[in-house]
């Protein structure tokens, strides 16, 4: 089915406004609804899987290519930065040169880059090519969303979006569990080789199936300087909050990029309001429900991966589970993801988005205050019970912010539309990651010596204690080789109730982001009359 508005009254040249310009309607496989939905399912999962996969490979790249921790952690840095930087950027090139093109770029070039990965044999051959990875991966993500968009009428749009939800919930959280028995069983070049097959079916399927939507009135100029300014801008924020744990919160050089982004984001913002053809025409935000979607994203993600990080390390080294292990123990999070998605577009289509996305996020802030009562012997039951609610309460977010975003977008920017809730989940998750992390580091830095003392251990050194500070962070003892056996469960049993009073805080913090998103999520509105405008000035 084409993308055809519900306007009655023609635009210019006798074609309504905001609808394909010149383009075939679906015929048999060609531009098949559901069809679409499985291909950008299967294009979509490769970035999804990605996000996680990797962390499992992590230990064994550094083994094999005698890589330094830090060199490491640019594994994942070098993938995040290009992605978040690119994502709007790679939309507006979809609106412009259509999204069936460039999701099938972005495609090849994915899978290509996981190929130049596993063939690696140096730590800065796989950060490079991660890079790329980050690059194709913006190319696909807003792609897939412009397609569903421009596919799918108002009606089936939820349940569209709801599946496509599902896949990348499924996805994110399999990660672990496949990467460890990859890692474990083959080696973790196949972590990156398995992308390879799944492109190429990605890649039959697009070329079959995939119908191209270009709007009537899509941009056709590009507003370079405004990807300058927000790529830039973009690229100072994520870069602050990537090395803010090593610099340090109150070091001038973090303060100096956050500054640099805001000045950034200004300069965007003033330029936005000049040029003829915007990257960004603002007043796409005139849309409360729109601006309230991004919002509820940044939130969201805020609290699901920032409190989630904690979680593997709770499970891997207090609980003391395999990869596999701990995989395995999030399944009721991954199950409810994907019973809970469908459903949820079922009831955001019958009532709308308010009230399916405001209880989400309540349930949301629920699970998080139940994480935040795990003691170091808490049993697998309790913990399938919170992480089960979690998936409950997340389904319905990532389904109806989706939608509330890009269908309340007019058709010719949806590839925009789709590149903000993009970037609004990859800086939630940074900002996650890192204001929960200080959260903890403050936390265990305030518990560690106390419990140290009165533990009745030696006094160690400032040196010693941020030394031993680090480890416990990510829930490891810092039991020296050759300790006494007593000693060494002493020091063990200090470090993991150190570390779960530092995630309880960290949990509870998340808890109260997703209480303040649930009063967001009552601004929002479902986005079936967005094409009622060929112009941001109709929101």
């Amino acid at each position: 089915m084409t993308s055809q508005t519900t306007i009655d009254t023609p635009g210019p040249g006798g074609k309504l406004p905001g609808t394909p310009s010149g383009r075939p309607p679906a015929t048999g496989l060609r531009g098949h609804q559901w069809f679409t939905l499985i291909t950008v399912a299967v294009g979509v999962m490769m970035v999804a899987l990605d996000g996680t996969i990797v962390a499992i490979a992590n230990p064994a790249i550094a083994e094999d290519l005698g890589a330094t921790f830090a060199e490491v952690q640019w594994i994942t840095n070098a993938y995040f930065l290009a992605l978040a930087v690119s994502l709007i950027t790679a939309g507006k090139l979809g609106d412009r040169f259509g999204h069936r093109q460039t999701f099938l770029i972005g495609v090849v070039g994915f899978a290509a880059a996981s190929g130049a990965i596993g063939l690696s044999d140096s730590i800065a051959l796989v950060v490079t090519f991660r890079v790329f990875q980050g690059l194709f991966g913006a190319l696909l993500m807003p792609a897939a969303l412009g397609l569903l968009r421009a596919t799918f009428p108002a009606e089936k749009l939820n349940m569209a979006i709801g599946i496509w939800g599902m896949v990348i919930g499924a996805s994110t959280a399999g990660g672990p569990i496949l990467g460890g028995v990859l890692v474990e069983h083959v080696n973790w070049q196949s972590v990156f080789f398995i992308n390879v097959p799944v492109g190429v079916l990605a890649l039959v399927l697009g070329a079959m199936i995939l119908l191209d939507h270009r709007a009537e009135n899509a941009p056709r100029s590009f507003d370079l300087l405004g990807i300058a300014l927000l790529s830039g801008a973009m690229f100072c924020l994520v870069w602050a909050l990537i090395k803010a744990p090593t610099w340090g919160w109150g070091d001038g050089k973090t303060w100096a990029f956050i500054l640099g982004s805001a000045l950034l984001f200004a300069g965007f913002a003033f330029w936005e309001t000049k040029v003829k053809e915007p990257l960004i025409p603002l007043g796409l935000f005139r849309s409360v429900a729109l601006s309230a979607g991004v919002v509820l994203m940044v939130l969201m993600a805020i609290a699901f991966m920032g409190g989630l990080f904690f979680v593997t390390f709770y499970l891997q080294n207090v609980h003391g589970m395999s990869p596999i292990d701990a995989g395995l123990h999030l399944l009721p999070l991954t199950g409810m993801m994907i019973v809970g998605s469908p459903l949820a577009g079922v009831l955001i289509t019958k009532l709308g988005p308010r009230i399916p996305l405001a209880g989400g996020m309540a349930a949301t802030a629920i699970a998080m205050y139940g994480m935040s009562t795990l003691e170091k012997d808490t049993g697998s039951g309790v913990m399938s019970l919170w992480f089960a609610l979690l998936g409950l309460g997340l389904a319905p977010v990532m389904v109806g912010a989706t939608e509330v975003i890009v269908g309340n977008a007019p058709i010719e920017l949806s590839g925009v539309a789709g590149g903000l809730q993009q970037a609004a989940m990859q800086i939630g998750g940074s900002l996650g990651t890192a204001v929960l992390g200080a959260v903890m580091a403050s936390k265990v830095d305030s518990d560690l010596a106390p419990n140290w003392t009165a533990a009745g251990l030696p006094e160690l050194t400032p040196a010693q204690l941020d030394q031993a500070s680090e480890a416990v962070q990510v829930g490891v003892a810092p039991v020296a080789e050759g300790t006494p056996a007593e000693i060494a469960a002493k020091i063990t049993g200090v470090a993991h109730d150190t570390f779960i009073s530092g995630m309880s805080l960290a949990s509870l913090v998340a808890a109260g982001v997703a209480v303040v998103a649930v009063f967001v999520a009552l601004l929002t509105k479902r986005g079936e009359n967005a094409e009622a405008g060929a112009g941001v000035g109709h929101i």
